[in-house]
This record gives structure tokens, C-alpha cells and sequence, in this order.
């Protein structure tokens, strides 16, 4: 029997279908390595594919086996189409070979031209490393990137801390000026940012190479292309390099659940086919999306695919991936409009037997390419076994995304007056993660930051951010916002998951929304950015915020809270709105109630001990009033039991460290 289903009873029923989960698994590995080969041997097709500068010239390979033929142009041809026509090898693999070392050179422009159909058509080559678009024409081609030019690492040795605390960061909007930031802008000012709010794993949003700006990079067109929106491949090498001299780990942001259908920008109809990499007819379109979906059980797929995690891993040493688009790639039906309320949901035809396969491969590809790699999955319907090791019946995942959190905390602050909020059901949303399976806490991370939706501090204070935002205003409305924007997220720190996540700027209420510069805003930069000068004001409430969030943040890496996997209820008062539990030696207590302030609250506590205050968000130096005094509270006994009595003012939190006589 696989751990999977040891730790999760009620499975049993399915065991049969963990069974075909890893007979696939295995069958499929059998069939893509021969001669005692490892996957980490197989996933090279970046190193024969693609343009490359070896010893007497230039080298250019692309698989297209139902293309008619195919040629290489550019700057260095005069954009002659037919000058050089490429060699058809076996198993639909072209090559050309351009003789001198100056045939080609870095930042050459090229495009490849396909005979297919009928018909001529220009691409971009399927891996390209540096893609640009002409701002005359708008058109997008391949600029070849001197792979003999060597980026001068310094990171070697970087080991990341164990317990993660990410900042999901887009490099584009990352500066306050109205216009798109630089990996080098991003290295240079924003990473020191970070570094300073005591976050140590960064999550990069769009890197992968994507046309429209405003897709938020998620409508990916070359694979192996870091996006030019941004600067040059060695510009982002840059970032991770710096981001490593500062203890930093570097997440990528990948998108392997679709892509763009784009022909003349993306893979799609590369050789004249949408099943080159795509299921043919409405299979390989996503309905909801409007782009390509993979045919995970082609071997040439699985191939493009796992070379391009192993690509990123070694050329621009990211440290994991968060994989975007998992649902969508684990059903049939991408999983839309499906209520996922019992077992048979994960395990039916609609079930993409394919697909889980494909990402179990592609963990143990990460694993033996860098072994202490983190890839996060983006999976909302709670598969089993998602984050279990594959050896136990699991898909191999390090963490799965608490997509549940930002919803639940939505619907309350949105449906629910404050007297109304249900204190147990938020704690039991807080524990709802499967048993053995790591989880990542969040509040809000991108999507609820979009224009259409609200962040959690514009939910809470709405247009009163325009106008009471001075330290010197005082606002019954700012106030709220301030007191509960401050709880919310350390009650979903504290007792969320193993790891934390945060969008860029929402530590310190970044005010309204990200909307993208297109037609209908007037191609605006002005909800595209960050202001960071709102927290540097000293006189504006946003800085209470920032640095409530900084100490929240180093109080939980200080004292490892996450090494203890879930917290312990210690009281529940329903009525009062209150709540205690306590994670790590550390003792949360909460009262959510927005006018009913509680003295002489009788805790209990597992052991005769001192509990001193390290945290409270009453202090006025995150905007409180100050009535909770920093002092030591030692435990008292009663009929053989102890407890820790204490006084929690209306919508204040407080941390308190056990420490033992």
C-alpha cells in the first residue's frame, strides 16, 4: 500500500487508481530511457536543439517532422528566405551547419522559415533564446545569443533557508515610475527591499518570453527565451546571482500548463501541425483560456518540456519553479465549473492520466538536476498525493498553494459584518490542508490584486485611502482597516501552512489595483507600478503597516514556525470572537471582535511557563493605541491544570514566547 493512501483512509476505495497513477509513471519513464540513461541524461534537447556557436562555426538544429523543409534567415543572409536550406535528418530533425566563426553572432536577428502545406511561413525558432519585437513593425524574431559567452557566476555554494517566506514579484511593474522596470533595475532597488522586509525566496512572474505584455506572462511563447521586456538573458542572470549573494532564494514562474496560439510568436503550427505539440481539434484548445494545450503522453512533448525546467535550473540557476496551471492541466475539463467535494473527482475519466504523469517526471527530472530545489504546485482542487513524495504514491510536489485562503478571507470582509465573522469555521479553513502534505499560506498574491478585484486593504477601507491615510488623520474607517488588515495576515501566517507567500507591496496595503497598460486604460502605466514612496513617508499609515508585516515576518523565522506542521487550539470563543492557539513555543491570540475588548482571558497552556509578549498589533508603532504592556506573564494553576491569564483589547493580536522555568 503507498503512504498516500496510509494517510489518507478514506482513499481506499481508489487504490486501484494510485496503482494506474504509478504504473504510468513508470512505464512511461521505461519507455523514454534506455541503456541505464536518467532523466537528468534525456532532458538535453536545449544542448542539440536550437543555435548554437561550436569550434569552426554555427550550428542549427529544429525538430518538425511534418514540415516539407525548412531554412534559416536573417541579418546575416540579408533576410534571404531560401539561401539556406536546412538538411533533413531522421526522425524530423533539421540541421544546418554555417561555417566561420563569424557566420552568426550575438544579436544577430533570425527567423526560420517552414515549407509546410503548401505553404511558406515564418517562426520564431522553437528554442530561442533571446526573442525582441521591432518597435516599427511589431513583429517579434529570434535573436541568437553566443552560447561560448560566459556569465561569471559567484553564487556557487548558495543554499537556501529551509523554510519559505516568498515574495511573488513582477520585474516589469516593479518600479514607481510609469514605464517597464529591468531585471538589473529590479537586482539593484527592489531586491534590498525584500532583503530588508525579511522575505527570503523571491517568485518571478513572467520571465518566460510571452507577446502581450498584459498577460501577466502567463500566455508563454518561447520557452527557453527570458523575456526581453525586461533586459537581456545575462541581465537576469544578474538578478538570480544577487539575489543569491543575499540569501535569497529565486523561484521561476513557469507556465508548462499551455501556451500562446500564436504562430507567427509561438511553438503552435511550427511544422504546419497543431498536434506537433498540441492535441489536435477542441482537446487542444482551452476553452477558457483561448491558448494550446500539450499532448503530455508524446514522448517529443515530454522531451521540449522537461529539457526546459532542466534549462532554467542550469543556465539561469533558479532555485524551483512554482507551477502554474496545474487544475487546468490534471482534468479534462481543466477542472472548470467542477466542485470538487469528494474523492471520485480525482479519480474518473475525467482524470488527465497523461498530465500527472508528465508532472511526476518533471519533479524527479528537478530533484536530480539540483536536488534541494522547491516546486510549488497551483492546484485549487486538492488532488491527492500532489505533494507527497512519488515513491509514496504522490505526484512529487514540495508545497500546493492555500488557494482556498484568499477566497475564504474574500467572501468574509465582503459578505460579513464584523460581529458576524465565524471564528471556528476560519480556523478550520486555516487547518484544511491533507495530512503530510506541505501547504503555502497567502492572503492575496496577484490574481486578487487584478483590476476587477480589490486587495484586502482596499476591501477594507475603500476610497478612505485617498483621503485618510496621514498618520496625523484620524479615521474610524482607517482604523478598522489597519487593525484587521494587520490580523488577517498574521492569523493566516500563523496558521495557514508551512510557508507564506505575499504579493509585491501588499506587505505595506499597496492602494487599488494592477491593470495592465492596453487600449482601454490608454496603454496607462499608472495601475502597472509600485509606489514605494508611500511606505518611505514617514507620515503616511502605510509605513505602520510595512513594518508591522517586517517584524511579523521575522518573529516566524526566528523561532522556525513552520518546523511544527500544524498549530494547536488552545480556546475558541465563538461568541466573543475570539480565538488562541499556539505553534513553535509561540502562543497567537487573537480578538477579532470590533468592539468588545476581553480582561482576565484564562488561557490554557500545556506546562508550567513564563509567556512574554514579543509581537502585539496594538503597539503604536504599527498604529495601535498601546494597551497591551510588553511584560512577562507567568502561568497560574488551577485544579492541576495551567493557564496564562491575559488581556486582549477588541481587534488587537498578540504573540507571546513560552519560555520554561
Amino acid at each position: 500500500m503507498y503512504k498516500v493512501i496510509e494517510l489518507n483512509p478514506q482513499l481506499q476505495p481508489f487504490a486501484g487508481d494510485i496503482d494506474l497513477r504509478m504504473a504510468n509513471y513508470h512505464n512511461t519513464k521505461n519507455r523514454l530511457l534506455s541503456n541505464g540513461l536518467t532523466l537528468n541524461d534525456f532532458a538535453n534537447a536545449h544542448e542539440y536543439f536550437g543555435i548554437h556557436h561550436i569550434k569552426g562555426g554555427w550550428i542549427y538544429r529544429e525538430w518538425a517532422p511534418s514540415a516539407f523543409q525548412l531554412y534559416l534567415m536573417g541579418d546575416f543572409n540579408g533576410w534571404n528566405p531560401t539561401q539556406y536550406p536546412m538538411e533533413r535528418l531522421e526522425n524530423g530533425v533539421w540541421e544546418l551547419f554555417l561555417e566561420g566563426e563569424n557566420a552568426l553572432w550575438d544579436g544577430c536577428k533570425v527567423k526560420t522559415v517552414v515549407d509546410a502545406n503548401m505553404q511558406r511561413t515564418e517562426h520564431i525558432p522553437l528554442y530561442a533564446r533571446r526573442v525582441v519585437q521591432d518597435p516599427q513593425t511589431i513583429a517579434w524574431c529570434c535573436e541568437v545569443v553566443d552560447d561560448q559567452k560566459v556569465f561569471e557566476w559567484t553564487d556557487a555554494g548558495f543554499k537556501g533557508e529551509k523554510y519559505l517566506y516568498i515574495y511573488e514579484a513582477h520585474v516589469g511593474m516593479a518600479l514607481e515610475e510609469g514605464r517597464v522596470g529591468t531585471y538589473r533595475e529590479f537586482a539593484d532597488l527592489i531586491l534590498p527591499r525584500i532583503k530588508q522586509a525579511g522575505y527570503n525566496t523571491i517568485q518571478l512572474m513572467a520571465i518566460m518570453e510571452h507577446p502581450y505584455y498584459g498577460s501577466f506572462g502567463y500566455q508563454v511563447s518561447s520557452f527557453y527565451a527570458a523575456s526581453s521586456w525586461f533586459g537581456k538573458p545575462e541581465d537576469l542572470k544578474y538578478l538570480v546571482n544577487k539575489a543569491h549573494a543575499m540569501g535569497i532564494r529565486v523561484l521561476l514562474d513557469l507556465v508548462h500548463s499551455h501556451a500562446v496560439k500564436n504562430t507567427a510568436e509561438g511553438i503552435n503550427m511550427f511544422d504546419g501541425t497543431t498536434w506537433q505539440f498540441f492535441h489536435d481539434g477542441e482537446k487542444g484548445d482551452h476553452p477558457a483560456w483561448g491558448t494550446k494545450c500539450f499532448d503530455y503522453g508524446k514522448d517529443e512533448v515530454i522531451h521540449f518540456l522537461l529539457s526546459n525546467l532542466k534549462f532554467w535550473l542550469s543556465e539561469y540557476h533558479f532555485d524551483g519553479f512554482r507551477f502554474d496551471g496545474v487544475t487546468s492541466m490534471l482534468y479534462h475539463d481543466h477542472g472548470l465549473g467542477t466542485n470538487f467535494d469528494n474523492d471520485s473527482k480525482y479519480f474518473s475519466l475525467n482524470t488527465h492520466i497523461e498530465a500527472i504523469t508528465y508532472l511526476q517526471l518533471a519533479n524527479d527530472l528537478i530533484r536530480q538536476v539540483k536536488p534541494d530545489a522547491i516546486t510549488i504546485a497551483e492546484d485549487m482542487s486538492g488532488m491527492p498525493g500532489m505533494c507527497l513524495p512519488i515513491e509514496d504514491g504522490g505526484i512529487g510536489f514540495d508545497y500546493r498553494l492555500a488557494m482556498g485562503l484568499p477566497d475564504m478571507w474574500i467572501r468574509t470582509v465582503k459578505e460579513r459584518r464584523d460581529e458576524d465573522w465565524p471564528i471556528g469555521q476560519m480556523w478550520g479553513n486555516m487547518c484544511l490542508r491533507r495530512a503530510g502534505e506541505n501547504t503555502v499560506a497567502y492572503v492575496e498574491s496577484h490574481d486578487q490584486a487584478l483590476v476587477g478585484d480589490k486587495t484586502m486593504i482596499f476591501r477594507l477601507a475603500d476610497a478612505a485611502m485617498y483621503t485618510d491615510m496621514e498618520k496625523d488623520c484620524h479615521s474610524l474607517v482607517i482604523d478598522r482597516a489597519i487593525a484587521l488588515h494587520k490580523m488577517i495576515r498574521l492569523f493566516t501566517l500563523a496558521g495557514g501552512g508551512e510557508a507564506y507567500l505575499n504579493f509585491m507591496g501588499n506587505e505595506f496595503g499597496h492602494p487599488e489595483w494592477i491593470d495592465f497598460p492596453r487600449e482601454g486604460n490608454g496603454w496607462s502605466f499608472h495601475y502597472c507600478r509600485r509606489q514605494w514612496s508611500l511606505v518611505d513617508n514617514d507620515s503616511l499609515k502605510y509605513q505602520w503597516l510595512g513594518e508591522f508585516d517586517r517584524d511579523m515576518i521575522l518573529l516566524a523565522r526566528t523561532n522556525e514556525l513552520f518546523a511544527q506542521r500544524m498549530g494547536d487550539l488552545r480556546l475558541l470563543k465563538e461568541p466573543e470572537k475570539t480565538i488562541v492557539f499556539s505553534r513553535k513555543g509561540l502562543l497567537f491570540a487573537f480578538n477579532f471582535s470590533p468592539n468588545q475588548s476581553l480582561t482576565n482571558v484564562l488561557v490554557p497552556v500545556p506546562k508550567k511557563a513564563d509567556y512574554t509578549v514579543v509581537l502585539s498589533s496594538d503597539d503604536d508603532k504599527y498604529g495601535g493605541q498601546n494597551l497591551i504592556e510588553h511584560m512577562v506573564y507567568p502561568t497560574k494553576q488551577f485544579d492541576g491544570k495551567y493557564y496564562v491569564e491575559l488581556y486582549l483589547p477588541a481587534r488587537t493580536a498578540l504573540v507571546l514566547r513560552e519560555e520554561e522555568k
